[in-house]
């Protein structure tokens, strides 16, 4: 797995906003089921992958936007102990599961708190947070370059962006074999495990919509970030994107 680096502007796919919230909304109980078989159990390993990268120590104070069921916030309480963590979403479901997680033990000790948050208005001070993270998220965000930019508000000077997404995989062979996976398999195991077809249909166009891994590293830098880098996993199919406020 590499590092790469960036250069400025890019372009986003619009996506719905309204049909995100209520997509993940319907979904909630069984995302994390459909994320471990529609992965083939990958996910964790790219988020070890993403937390390794994470610049984070036992001062830090993290800011987890659109967390999910709170997979980012669980995997850094339990392997490098910030400070504190706070766990926001935009849809209740998705934060009351991560909730619940916190209340079975998920925290590992490490001080949480959990906020209904839309990440392109973040609702915290400038110059708040030693990290802000996401996975999975940006690219369901309709204004996807505010999301940014607010994320790089709410940093303090020297903090870092750092984002788990999925994108372009680098070769033909690879990037064959994973749009017919995503056109055909994502809908069906998303329909036989929720019922909701339809939702993963929309999941599946969300994914070939965003920009690859350059494009991405882009917006970023077009957000005020330097020190744009990139990591694949998985030969491309997911990105971790890492860009620090100066």
């Amino acid at each position: 797995m590499g590092i790469d680096s960036a250069t400025p502007e890019a372009s986003q796919a619009e996506v719905s906003g309204d049909a995100a919230f209520e997509i993940f909304a319907r979904i909630a109980k069984k995302y994390e089921l459909f994320n471990t078989v529609s992965s083939l159990g990958q996910h964790k390993r790219w988020l070890r992958r993403m937390i390794e990268l994470c610049p984070i120590d036992e001062g830090t104070d993290l800011l987890d936007i659109a967390a999910g069921t709170g997979d980012v916030s669980f995997a850094a309480a339990r392997m490098k102990r910030p400070a504190h963590i706070q766990i926001t979403d935009l849809v209740p479901e998705m934060l009351e599961i991560a909730r619940r997680h916190g209340e079975e033990g998920a925290t590992c000790g490490v001080a949480v708190d959990f906020d209904i948050v839309d990440a392109q208005e973040i609702p915290y001070p400038d110059n708040s947070y030693d990290v802000v993270s996401t996975a999975y998220g940006i690219r369901n965000m309709p204004d996807r370059m505010r999301a940014l930019s607010e994320a790089f508000r709410v940093l303090k000077p020297g903090g870092s962006f750092v984002c788990l997404e999925f994108s372009t995989p680098t070769g033909p062979v690879l990037k064959a074999l994973y749009r017919f996976y995503l056109k055909y398999m994502i809908p069906f195991w998303g329909g036989l495990i929720t019922g909701d077809r339809k939702a993963f249909i929309y999941l599946r166009e969300s994914i070939l919509a965003f920009p690859d891994q350059e494009s991405f590293a882009q917006m970023l830098v077009s957000a005020g970030f330097e020190q744009v880098k990139w990591a694949n996993c998985s030969g491309g199919i997911t990105a971790i994107h890492c860009g620090v406020k100066p």
